[in-house]
C-alpha cells in the first residue's frame, strides 16, 4: 500500500485515541471552576492576596471548563483588593539568547512565551504589563501600576525594584498550577539578594543596554546584567524542597484531578534560601 495513503489513517487513529484518553481522564479525574476555587481557598489563597502564578495547561486535561475560567477563578479568589501576577517572558530559551537575537520587546504586542494561560492573561482587559525586555510581568488589580512601574530601570531583571522583588514588600504568595518548582521566577530575586554570599555570580559580567517599546510607542533603554547561562544550567531547585517542607506552613501542596497545586510564601522562600546560604548550601551543582 502506498505510504501516502497510510499516513492520514494513522493521524485519524492517533486523534481518536487521544480523544478516548481525554474522555477517560475527564470521567475519572474531572473537575470544574467551582472545585478549583475551593481547592485554592483550602490551599491558603485568600482575598486581598498578592499572588504570582506559574501554570502548565498540559496538566489541566481533566479541567471541564474553559481556559478563561481559570483566570476568572484566580481573580475571584484574590478579590478586587488582591493582585494577580503572571510572568510574561518573551522567550523560551535563555535571556541572553533572546537579547542576542536583537528582537525588540514591545510591551503591547510581544507575546508571552511562559505558557498559554499567561498569554491569555496578558491580553485580558485591564491587565498591566511591565516594560522590561526579558522578564516583563503582567498584573491585574488596583495595585497593578505600582507593581509594574520602573521595571525598565532595574539593574537585574528580577532584583531590587522589580515586580518580583515587590512580592517581599507585600507578603506575596507564589502559586504553581501544574508547573514545576523550576519555573519559579522569584528565585532570581533571591539570587540578586544573595549574590554577595555566593561562590559564583548568577549574573553575566557584561552589562547590556537593551531597548523596549512602551505602550505609547516610545523607546526606553534598560541597562542590566543578565543571568549566566552556564550557572543556570547547573541550577537544582529541588535542593530547597526538604528545607521548605521542614518549616511549618511554608510548603502547601494539594492534588486536584491531574493538577498538582503548590503554594509558597515569597518571604518564606527567601528565609529558607538565606538559611541554606549561611550553611554554605546553594541550589546549584557547584
Amino acid at each position: 500500500m502506498n505510504a501516502a495513503r497510510i499516513h492520514p489513517w494513522k493521524r485519524r487513529i492517533k486523534g481518536q485515541l487521544k480523544q478516548y484518553r481525554l474522555g477517560f481522564v475527564r470521567w475519572r479525574y474531572g473537575f470544574g471552576p467551582d472545585e478549583l476555587s475551593l481547592a485554592l481557598q483550602q490551599l491558603g489563597v485568600a482575598k486581598g492576596d498578592v499572588l504570582m502564578v506559574h501554570s502548565s495547561m498540559d496538566r489541566f486535561e481533566a479541567f471541564t471548563g474553559k481556559t478563561s475560567e481559570i483566570l476568572t477563578v484566580l481573580r475571584a479568589t484574590v478579590g478586587h483588593a488582591g493582585l494577580l501576577l503572571m510572568p510574561t517572558l518573551p522567550f523560551t530559551g535563555t535571556a541572553l539568547e533572546w537579547v542576542q537575537s536583537n528582537t525588540l520587546f514591545d510591551v503591547q504586542t510581544t507575546p508571552s512565551r511562559s505558557g498559554l494561560l499567561t498569554e491569555l492573561f496578558r491580553r485580558s482587559p485591564d491587565v498591566v504589563r511591565s516594560v522590561h525586555p526579558t522578564h516583563a510581568m503582567a498584573a491585574l488589580g488596583e495595585r497593578a501600576n505600582r507593581f509594574c512601574q520602573d521595571h525598565a530601570i532595574c539593574t537585574t531583571p528580577c532584583g531590587i525594584g522589580s515586580p518580583y522583588a515587590k512580592l517581599l514588600e507585600t507578603n506575596g504568595k507564589i502559586l504553581f498550577l501544574g508547573a514545576p518548582l523550576e519555573s519559579m521566577t522569584f528565585f532570581h530575586t533571591v539570587e540578586a539578594i544573595l549574590e554577595p554570599r555566593m561562590p559564583v555570580s548568577p549574573f553575566t559580567s557584561e552589562t547590556f543596554q537593551i531597548q523596549s517599546r512602551t505602550a505609547t510607542g516610545d523607546l526606553v533603554t534598560t541597562t542590566t546584567r543578565l543571568f549566566n547561562p552556564e550557572l543556570s544550567r547547573r541550577r537544582k531547585m529541588a535542593l530547597m524542597i526538604p528545607c521548605l517542607q521542614s518549616r511549618p506552613g511554608e510548603w502547601r501542596h494539594a492534588r486536584l484531578g491531574t493538577v498538582d497545586l503548590l503554594l509558597l510564601n515569597a518571604q518564606g522562600v527567601l528565609t529558607t534560601l538565606t538559611d541554606m546560604a549561611a550553611r554554605g548550601q546553594f541550589c546549584y551543582d557547584l
